[in-house]
């Protein structure tokens, strides 16, 4: 369970670095956006993606 968890962290953490890696102005500009939205908006964001992580895990399993 553990080694799941873990591999599972690992591709989270390759994931999050593409775009920066590959589109550093993109992400800048993303993240400078973000700091102006208000934090009801940002915890909508975060759920919505959560909820789709739980959806794609539920179809895959």
């Amino acid at each position: 369970m553990l080694d799941t968890i873990l591999m599972a962290f690992a591709l989270m953490l390759v994931l999050e670095g593409l775009l920066p890696f590959l589109v550093p102005g993109f992400w800048r500009e993303t993240f400078q956006k973000l700091t102006v939205i208000g934090d009801n908006q940002i915890r909508f964001i975060g759920l919505t993606s959560m909820l789709a992580g739980l959806l794609l895990l539920y179809l895959v399993k």
